[in-house]
């Protein structure tokens, strides 16, 4: 079977996939949800004309002074009567301006004398330090669209545009498998066996996708074993396993998904590292399995366990955008496969480190980017632009 190039690889892996169901949540349990319906704001935001300085609220072209002050307008104390020339009001920032008002005096720009305002120096009365009603939005209008993320200022947003829920798609269920009779997670090991870090370092990854992330075993190195662990997992969304996907003896993943009724999408990605990816479908779970190597581990759970869960909760975009940085070292050309290459984020620049075994955890622990170079690229010389993936927050800025 020939490897199948990235982009392809990463559109068939949304083929055949569907959204999961929509759910109404509060508004501050919708962090991190992707919004199922465009959100339409319910009132206008400012909903009347404010002062976005403190001062004195006079009429627009009342400009020589001096001026009488007949009240004053707090944040949520407006002031109730309404102005003529050669009068003002002092006015907080947040402020209703009064009726009639349309120009600001700024603070630094006044001289006052009991009730009497005079222009102190600087610039006169001006319109524009009023913060006009609905310059923000205007009731009706879409804030926010269907299958954007929510974070923190999209909350505040969807608040302020009047909404105290949201429709959000739900969150999907996630199994993931440690394979390996290598793997152990006792604390104290001989030298045959490691600790088994890859199911949790996935787990971790995508919890903050799932509605239920579980992680089950190590799991031996046996047909029975795998078949027990899939059984064990079959009602998840989407079930990824950690190693054995590859072509040695004891890789039995593949064997077992076929064995277990999960039909093959495909198998091995033109990557580096990375290359034996599987992906395979049985009835609406996707089954994921990801190289044994802890950096390889990592590249194709960013690269597409990642996003297939966004896509699930409804996102529009999920795949992570590359940035384009300028490179700190040279890099090689690269052959027949794609390289994603663990490269750290100083003073602007992207540079590779040099440790580039897909096994060294310590390489990836330091990683902020995954430089991506095609195939067939030429060497790249320091300085040149390069894309690459900010790691943080699973790509997604």
């Amino acid at each position: 079977m020939s490897l199948l190039p990235l982009d392809e690889a990463q559109r068939r892996l949304l083929e055949g996939t569907h959204r999961l169901p929509t759910e109404d949540v509060p508004l501050d349990a919708a962090h991190g949800r992707y919004l199922a319906n465009d959100v339409v704001a319910k009132r206008n935001q400012p909903a009347a004309d404010l002062s976005a300085m403190d001062g004195y609220a006079m009429l627009a072209g009342d400009d020589g002074g001096p001026w009488t002050v007949i009240g004053e307008s707090a944040a949520g104390h407006p002031f109730g009567g309404s102005l003529a020339r050669g009068q003002c009001v002092r006015i907080s920032t947040g402020a209703l301006l009064p009726t009639g008002a349309s120009a600001i005096l700024i603070q630094e720009n006044a001289g006052r004398k009991g009730d009497v305002v005079t222009l102190a120096g600087g610039d006169g009365p001006s319109a524009d330090l009023v913060r006009r009603r609905a310059f923000d939005f205007a009731q009706g209008d879409t804030v926010l669209v269907a299958g954007s993320r929510v974070d923190a200022p999209q909350l505040a947003l969807a608040r302020m545009a009047g909404h105290r829920s949201l429709a959000v798609g739900k969150r999907p269920a996630l199994a993931v498998i440690d394979c390996g009779d290598e793997l152990s997670d006792a604390a104290s090991l001989p030298d045959h066996r490691i600790p088994a870090t890859n199911g949790s370092m996935v787990q971790t990854m995508c919890a903050p996708l799932a509605r239920d992330a579980r992680r089950i075993g190590p799991v031996a190195d046996s047909m029975d074993a795998l078949l027990g662990a899939l059984a064990e997992t079959a009602d998840a969304d989407v079930i990824v396993t950690s190693g054995g996907a590859s072509v040695g003896d004891h890789d039995l993943v593949r064997p077992a998904l076929e064995r277990w009724g999960a039909e093959l999408g495909f198998w091995r990605v033109a990557i580096k590292p990375g290359k034996p990816l599987l992906i395979a479908r049985r009835g609406a779970t996707t089954l994921v399995g990801l190289p044994g190597n802890p950096a390889s581990a990592y590249v194709t759970a960013f690269l597409f366990v990642l996003p297939l869960l966004r896509h699930l909760a409804g996102a529009s975009d999920a795949f992570p955008r590359a940035v384009q940085l300028s490179l700190g070292e040279p890099l090689p050309e690269t052959g027949v496969r794609a390289e994603l290459f663990r490269a750290r984020l100083h003073n602007g620049y992207a540079v590779p480190i040099a440790q580039r075994d897909s096994s060294a955890l310590q390489a990836l622990a330091a990683a902020d980017l995954l430089i991506h170079r095609p195939v067939g690229a030429e060497a790249a010389a320091a300085g040149e632009l390069v894309s690459a993936y900010l790691i943080q927050n699973g790509g997604i800025a």
